[in-house]
């Protein structure tokens, strides 16, 4: 989308601001359906501050699913993809999806198939969506095509927010645990150091430590905020670096507990895209090159590129998979009968249906597992730095009723 200053008239007089279009003609064209007569017009550079800024893919996946099925419902009941598409932009809440479909939309009326359209929107529109959408195209099957993709988008949001879902919680009591731990540290226990200091004598260990914690942390929590944050900057540079990516995806999928849960969701996505992709017709290599995107780890991804080569050399697509501690028997057997048969897709399909079925089976087990454990991780940090100041306090009550006898 561009923006563009703009100059004219309308029944009040002269009018002078900016639009926002995808080209000069459709910002034009959207001046007069307003009333204005431009008389001059210009695109107004990008800048830093006007430029629009978005991290990751601007569009949720809910939006999306719900605009391929009402697109999908749409092309059904005969309306043509360019009305479809212009109804979609005036409906949907997605601002960064009512953008791309205005741009869309006028690709559209330009004579441009909708694959070629949606393929200059790569932040939106997945390869899958783009190779799957030339199929559906070609073999004039545009709605079924777009129903499946709603399938395997809507059953891939329901994993990723079943995996959301069972790491959140430990990830929220383990900060909330932190922030109790550093509040107590610094705002708690200092004010009974004057008070343990005025008693004398010998205080015991846990208080020894915990008031060490206390000064370390009034004095150097710049330090622990910097090392924080300087995790967090290597975590994402090592995600970000291809060489780095492999050996941490490689310890997150070794992970006690959670590794074998991350392993079932990458091997489900892995399998309901490629089962999606197969069942459009799109050709193997090329859905195989999708998949190693779209997989997004680079342990199954390196896999899945030995997998293309087997297949290139006329070899069998599950004999790099077999030999692989990353996929299953169960995987790799059903593949094999699936090459066998000619029944890939529907094998893939079950295989992905299965692993669905044990990430959502693993998480509730998970969720039901870890929540006892951090409720008593967090009541024994809280408790050992309670205990820690209670005991000097009991012994001073002791001295105190000593001497009052």
């Amino acid at each position: 989308m561009a923006r563009f200053k703009y100059s004219g008239r309308d029944r009040k007089g002269k009018r002078q601001g900016t639009i926002t279009a995808g080209s000069k003609r459709e910002a034009m064209m959207k001046l007069k359906e307003e009333g204005i007569r431009v008389i001059e017009m210009n695109e107004v550079p990008e800048t830093l501050f006007t430029k629009d800024i978005s991290i990751g893919n601007p569009v949720k996946l809910q939006h999306f699913v719900i605009y391929l099925r009402q697109f999908s419902t749409l092309i059904k009941a005969g309306v043509t993809v360019v009305e479809a598409t212009s109804i979609l932009a005036s409906q949907t809440e997605s601002k960064g999806l009512k953008k791309a479909l205005i741009d869309v939309e006028q690709e559209l009326r330009e004579g441009n198939p909708l694959s070629d359209a949606v393929a200059k929107h790569k932040k939106i529109f997945t390869p899958m969506f783009i190779n799957m959408v030339k199929a559906g195209e070609i073999s004039g099957n545009l709605d079924e095509t777009l129903d499946r993709l709603a399938d395997h988008f809507e059953k891939q949001h329901y994993t990723i927010q079943k995996i959301k879902s069972a790491l959140s919680y430990p990830i929220a009591v383990g900060v909330i645990a932190i922030a109790v731990v550093i509040f107590l540290l610094i705002a708690v226990v200092p004010t009974f150091v004057s008070m343990f200091d005025d008693m004398g004598g010998e205080l015991p260990g846990i208080t020894k430590f915990v008031l060490a914690a206390s000064g370390f942390m009034q004095s150097f929590w710049w330090l622990v905020a910097v090392i924080i944050f300087g995790f967090i900057v290597l975590f994402t540079y090592l995600k970000s670096n291809m060489k780095t990516k492999y050996y941490l995806d490689y310890m997150l999928l070794r992970m006690p507990i959670f590794g074998k849960l991350l392993q079932k969701a990458a091997l489900s996505r892995m399998m309901r895209t490629l089962s999606s992709l197969f069942s459009s017709s799109v050709p193997i290599l090329q859905a195989m090159a999708i998949v190693e995107k779209v997989v997004e780890n680079e342990v199954l991804s390196s896999v899945i590129r030995e997998s293309r080569d087997s297949l290139e050399k006329g070899r069998s697509m599950s004999e790099p998979m077999q030999k692989h501690w990353a996929f299953p028997p169960l995987v790799t057997q059903m593949i094999a009968i699936g090459e066998e048969t000619g029944a890939l897709d529907a094998m893939l399909s079950k295989i992905a249906e299965f692993y669905e079925k044990e990430v959502e089976t693993g998480t509730d087990q998970l969720k039901s597992l870890i929540e006892p454990i951090m409720i008593v991780l967090l009541a024994g940090l809280v408790g050992t730095i309670v205990t820690s100041i209670m005991v000097p306090m009991f012994s001073m009550f002791d001295q105190f009723q000593q001497m009052n006898q």
